[in-house]
């Protein structure tokens, strides 16, 4: 039986997603995330599938453990090697404000202490010429003091390694000989650009997660090489592409977001045969909803983010899919704060103990119980059956915690919980679109995760969205969009020159670096050459700007040193993203990227036949607008719908992982591939 398995650890739920390549048939399974031991839920998941993972040629997997151990702060204790003089450089960061009026600001805390920060004697130039030379003599001295200390994990980061990593080569092998035991991580090889913050943010970063995860990574083969998988086993990473398990443990740093970015791939892919090119991707799990921006098919690829937010994280200068994230999740625990205001999250129940609804021992209502009182979430049913819901206990923990507290009725304080997670999820996504010169009323919604469905209509009313796709498997999108990732590989070179004046020769023959790097990485991984394509991207900005775009470029017009036509692109991408273009003015090149990518054999799901059975299972008084005048629905089993059906809110669509709600005047349509086409309140969404 020809295989592939994809396994997404969440914060609440772990999900397995199995597809029979030969027979075109899908098993799903999920199972309850367990963070004292992630391999419970791996083990729980493959055991619910019958299946036999020995029979799989490809394992795909993400998870949480990177992000987690950095947000957590439960990594490695870290050393950080720096060029002398630059000791402080990782402790002051940058001298911007991001929150100017905010009393209570404080900068990150640094992952490494001033005191484990070690000065190198050795100086580049920007160039990579060497001004001194590197002291080995003190080097091995401070990597003898670090081996005897029984230093977990090393980062080293020297100014202007990214012209020239000699130096920092040559003191990972000093540190190799001294300190074998040791994580070592050196800057030049996660990627060779400009901004010393930042790379010695990421390089840290990197160091500080890789001994946890590559620990994690060794336990998982362990397991896999214990059930008897023989097949290749490939993790995701945060640019939406995977990697094998000896350069996921290199560069932990490039798995931060590996569990979010399935489903946005995964969203990018279905939506194509939909017609729809352009889609907002919302993905509500059990501890947060995550939103991102889908244009022309493709997912909006950001080069640098903040693990811990934007004000007060850590920048991360590595390629990730565009994601918006907030603590609104099925799991988010509502509260009342200090002066008796109705707060919902940012803490989660998590898995475990989970809803109050869940019957597993939590005490404190969740957006999941709010739903579970309202008649929204069909008790037997949740979870195919698997996981009945209490929803007597639920009631009960709203009505002490929230409702007599503020003197309302459970039905009202269940509708206020749900209102306040819809007002954050909406800011999300009014964030990626709104917010960034997008009118949400030219975008549809693939809404998917356990809990995306059933909110996904009163957000897209809210901003005007006119449609909402519902995919197949949505409880479980994030793993099925990790068996649609091809391999990549991202990487980097700076190169600042005036456009005017570059060396085309010299952008060519780094650009053959950086495809002859990338095609060893992907042979190593198992890709042939007729798999493999190389995008080539130049970071171009106008003279005296801070920031730069990318342009993209083909082989023929860079060997055709077409500077008109590089100008003019650069042009019209800045016009489309904020509006005006300055053509007059100068423009440089700042940095080369490329983008080495390893095609995987795609995975199509089968088209729907017609259904023999009634898809009308029951009926049920639902809440939505008004708590004291539930509305009848009727509940339709998903699985027995065929392609054409059609439906008509208010309405309850019930399946193993997930449950959508049809508002009154919503109108499903069931596409020929299965997914579920929403046209909100009758509008003309197509």
């Amino acid at each position: 039986m020809p295989l592939v398995i994809a396994l997404d650890i969440g914060g609440t739920f772990t999900d397995l997603v199995a597809f029979d390549l030969a027979e075109g048939t899908v098993r799903q399974a999920k199972s309850s995330t367990t963070p004292y031991d992630l391999g419970v839920g791996i083990r729980n998941t493959l055991g619910k599938s019958d299946l036999a993972i020995a029979d799989a040629e490809t394992f795909v997997h993400g998870s949480t453990v990177a992000i987690n151990t950095a947000i957590e702060r439960t990594g490695a204790d870290t050393v950080l090697l720096v060029t002398r003089g630059m000791r402080d450089v990782y402790q002051i960061g940058r001298g911007s404000r991001p929150e100017s009026y905010n009393l209570f600001f404080n900068r990150p805390r640094p992952y490494v202490r001033r005191r484990a920060t070690f000065e190198v004697v050795e100086r580049l130039n920007a160039a990579g010429e060497v001004v001194t030379a590197l002291d080995e003599q003190g080097t091995k001295a401070i990597a003898q003091r670090l081996a005897a200390n029984g230093c977990a994990a090393v980062a080293v980061c020297f100014l202007h390694s990214w012209a020239n990593p000699g130096h920092e080569a040559a003191v990972g092998e000093i540190i190799g000989e001294a300190a074998p035991g040791a994580f070592c991580s050196l800057s030049h090889e996660i990627l060779r650009e400009y901004r010393e913050y930042e790379r010695m943010s990421t390089t840290v970063l990197n160091a500080y997660v890789g001994p946890k995860v590559s620990a994690y990574i060794e336990d998982l083969e362990a397991l896999l090489d214990t059930e008897g998988f023989g097949g290749q086993f490939l993790i995701m990473q945060s640019n939406g592409g995977s990697m094998s398990p000896g350069t996921a443990k290199r560069i932990p740093v490039a798995t931060m977001e590996s569990g979010p970015v399935g489903g946005i791939i995964a969203a990018a892919e279905i939506s194509r045969p939909l017609g729809h090119a352009n889609v907002i991707a919302f993905d509500m799990g059990g501890t947060t909803a995550k939103v991102s921006l889908v244009r022309d098919n493709r997912p909006d690829i950001a080069q640098g983010y903040f693990v811990g937010g934007p004000a007060q994280g850590h920048p991360v200068m590595y390629p990730v899919v565009d994601i918006v994230e907030v603590g609104a999740g099925g799991g988010s625990i509502a509260w009342l704060d200090e002066v008796g205001a109705l707060k919902v999250g940012p803490l989660s129940a998590g898995g475990h103990p989970g809803p109050v609804c869940y019957g597993q021992g939590g005490d404190s209502p969740t957006v999941t119980d709010a739903n579970a009182v309202l008649g929204r979430l069909v008790a037997d049913r949740f979870l195919g059956g698997e996981m009945p819901l209490d929803v007597e206990a639920a009631r009960r923990a709203i009505d002490s915690q929230i409702a007599r507290p503020l003197g309302m009725s459970v039905g009202e304080a269940a509708l206020g919980i749900l209102r306040i997670a819809i007002a954050e999820m909406s800011l999300a996504v009014r964030s990626v679109s709104v917010g960034r010169g997008h009118d949400p009323r030219d975008f549809a919604m693939v809404a998917f995760g356990g809990a995306g469905p059933l909110h996904a209509a009163e957000i897209a009313r809210e901003l005007h969205i006119p449609s909402i796709i519902i995919p197949r498997l949505p409880g479980h999108f994030s793993a099925f969009g990790m068996l649609l990732a091809d391999l990549r590989h991202d990487y980097v070179r700076t190169y600042y020159r005036p456009l005017a004046d570059s060396d085309f020769d010299e952008i060519e023959a780094i650009f053959a670096d950086l495809i002859a790097e990338g095609t060893e990485v992907l042979r190593a991984e198992g890709v042939i050459e007729a798999d493999m394509a190389f995008q080539r991207t130049l970071d171009m900005r106008y003279t005296g700007q801070e920031f730069p775009i990318q342009t993209p470029i083909d082989g023929p017009s860079l060997a055709a040193r077409k500077i008109d036509l590089l100008r003019r692109a650069f042009d019209s991408i800045h016009d489309r993203r904020f509006g005006h273009q300055a053509s007059d003015e100068p423009v440089e090149i700042v940095n080369l990227r490329l983008t080495a990518t390893g095609r995987r054999k795609r995975v199509a799901l089968p088209e729907i036949g017609a259904s023999g059975e009634a898809a009308l299972i029951g009926r049920r008084p639902v809440v939505y607008g008004d708590a004291a005048h539930p509305v009848s629905a009727g509940i339709y089993e998903r699985e027995r719908l065929a392609a054409g059906a059609t439906l008509t809110g208010p309405a309850t669509v019930v399946e193993y992982a997930s449950t959508t709600v049809l508002l009154e005047g919503d109108h499903l349509t069931v596409m020929p591939g299965g997914d579920l086409m929403i046209r909100i309140g009758g509008g003309d969404g197509a």
